[in-house]
């Protein structure tokens, strides 16, 4: 390989006036070995356009797209689907949606993310968090499963779609950074106790007549005749039978063996007949394409629970992309996996669906199924068509407490306990947080529970910012300089304190930045002359804090202590100018490293001493 394209390729590029002999060269290899990629369609000549003209880059999750690889990907959608399919159908459960809606969710939202997304292996579909938040905001607004219901529905998914798309125009991703892997972990499982105890009337074929947690489980918890015997007898061997096989037989589609077996029994055996409670009907065919209609009112009602739905998907979605590149070593957009979600989720609007997410779970088995692109997603809704073409009509004889086991084991599974664990062992404070939306989301709600929890998050965030760690650099028994708590009495060596504060400089944290270093200089052991501020970790100065600053400028003047800053990056020089800040200092007296800083104290220090004692 030429020695250019070598050093282009890992990333060091040549000088300019060496690269434009070279564009020739490499264009020209490139172009030459085009024809060895299986092109696909619409990402030939005319999508290079399309993304030049709109910044837009289509097909990036199908691509590279070849033979060998779309042979083992459509294998592998075919038993994505077979897994995925009871699973979304359970899904409708929590979202109190009819069953098909489930089917629609694997079909033109899979599309519509496959076309405008970018990460190969994010399976995109119904996900039972964000059911649970739009079904525990819906369910007063209209009786479930009507019409009116599924309107609102439709309205959730378009209104999360737009805020998607805003977010991808004004690049908000960073918003899911407020959502962290703790509050992820007790938003997860404090769903997971919420879906758990919704799922226990299916279970037991009792009828719950209250939608909240708490009531909902004492009220049948204190009832425990009223159980069906049959019902719990057939939802406890499917639980049963699905536990042990995700232990022991992970990759055998046991929910899609139970989802046959029992339609099999239930045709054969007439459960309905026997009080076991099926689904019933189920309307057949593609989805009809429609536009929901709300009222005004209805809509700004929904814009927080969309808000809710946004702030998972963008949170889940975007972590499980990252890790899964991470774990393939390929690159991931994630400004496109975010305009696939929104394009995911109109599509889900449209089509009669709900709101869609980047599932974890079903990503997870996509990887186990073999998939290494979103051919497998293509594939799986093209099985999902010959489904609602040709099989919806045994669906009927499914009983409803098959979908609740399904939906249990799936409930039980998102309270990670060893994550919980860790938390509590590395983070106390952090395992608090955790607690505390997991017991919000199950008692409260999940709305109320997210908006808790991003709350938290910040308050925790401002609390680190508002106490950073300080400290002065001292003397250790060898003599070496070390760390210690910024306290009373505590100096570098006389006459000079060394000063670190581990945050940025804002209206929260001034005053304790400026009584620290103003106890430090009154209790020093010796009369302190200078004052070296370690400003390695300070990357701001807002207003306020720069006034006070200057005050504590001037009245370390005032005590003939000198102030030298170092390790003053940049960003830092241009605030401190800005604020005024360099002025009283003086300009002699800021430094981009710490040594040049010491270098400079320890030569007027030694200055002032011979000045003292002339020989």
């Amino acid at each position: 390989m030429p020695e250019y394209d070598v050093r282009m390729r890992v990333g060091h590029y040549p000088p300019l006036h060496a690269r434009a002999h070279l564009c020739g060269p490499v264009f020209a290899r490139r172009k030459r070995a085009a024809p060895d990629v299986p092109r696909i369609a619409g990402a030939g000549t005319s999508g290079t356009a399309t993304e030049n003209r709109l910044g837009l880059s289509l097909f990036e999750g199908l691509r590279p797209a070849r033979r060998r690889a779309v042979g083992r990907d459509v294998i592998a959608g075919i038993s994505l689907a077979s897994m995925n399919i009871p699973q979304v159908m359970g899904y409708t459960r929590i979202a109190g949606t009819p069953v098909v809606t489930g089917l629609y969710t694997l079909l033109l939202p899979a599309v519509a993310f496959a076309v405008f997304g970018s990460s190969r292996h994010l399976v995109v579909a119904a996900d039972s968090a964000t059911a649970a938040i739009f079904a525990s905001s819906l369910a007063p607004m209209a009786a479930v499963a009507s019409a009116r219901y599924m309107a609102l529905v439709g309205i959730v998914a378009l209104l999360t779609s737009a805020l998607l798309l805003v977010a991808r125009v004004l690049k908000l991703g960073f918003l899911a950074d407020f959502l962290s892997r703790t509050v992820l972990v007790g938003f997860l499982t404090g769903v997971g106790i919420q879906v758990s105890v919704a799922m226990l009337g299916d279970l037991l074929g009792v009828e719950t007549l209250t939608h909240r947690t708490v009531p909902r489980f004492f009220e049948i918890v204190l009832h425990p005749g009223a159980a069906h015997v049959p019902t719990l007898a057939l939802s406890a061997s499917v639980i049963v039978a699905i536990l042990a096989c995700r232990h022991w037989l992970p990759r055998l589609p046991v929910p899609l063996i139970a989802v046959v077996a029992a339609i099999a029994a239930s045709a054969a055996f007439d459960f309905a007949g026997r009080g076991i409670a099926t689904l019933g009907p189920i309307e057949g065919g593609l989805p009809a394409l429609s536009l929901p209609v709300a009222t005004w009112a209805e809509v700004a009602a929904l814009i927080p629970v969309a808000g809710s739905c946004f702030l998972i998907v963008i949170a889940q979605s975007a972590a499980t992309a990252r890790a899964m590149a991470t774990r393939h070593h390929e690159r991931v957009d994630e400004n496109a996996d975010i305009l696939g979600l929104a394009a995911a989720n109109a599509a889900a609007a449209f089509s009669g669906a709900f709101v869609v997410n980047g599932s974890p779970t079903q990503s997870a088995m996509g990887e186990r199924a073999g998939a290494t692109t979103q051919v497998a997603q293509l594939a799986a809704a093209i099985v999902v068509v010959v489904v609602l073409l040709f099989l919806t009509g045994p669906l009927e004889y499914l009983p409803r407490s098959v979908l609740a086991a399904i939906v249990f084991t799936i409930a039980v599974g998102m309270i990670d306990m060893r994550a919980l664990v860790d938390i509590r062992r590395e983070s106390p404070g952090e395992f608090t947080l955790a607690l505390v939306t997991a017991a919000a989301v199950a008692l409260v709600g999940v709305e109320q529970g997210i908006l808790l929890a991003i709350g938290l998050s910040l308050a925790r965030h401002v609390r680190h910012s508002y106490r950073p760690h300080s400290s002065v650099l001292a003397p250790d028994a060898s003599g070496r300089w070390m760390p210690r708590t910024a306290a009373a009495g505590v100096e570098t060596e006389p006459g000079l304190i060394v000063y670190r504060f581990g945050a940025d400089l804002f209206y929260a944290n001034e005053a304790r930045f400026t009584d620290e270093i103003r106890n430090l200089v009154k209790n020093a052991p010796v009369p302190v002359r200078w004052l070296v501020v370690d400003a390695g970790a300070i990357t701001d100065i807002d207003y306020s804090a720069a006034r006070s600053v200057r005050e504590l400028c001037d009245d370390l003047t005032r005590q003939g202590v000198g102030l030298v800053v170092a390790r003053v990056r940049p960003y830092l020089k241009s605030d401190m100018d800005r604020h005024r800040i360099t002025a009283v200092i003086g300009e002699e007296h800021i430094f981009e490293t710490l040594h040049e800083g010491l270098d400079f104290v320890h030569a007027r220090l030694a200055l002032a001493a011979q000045q003292q004692h002339p020989k």
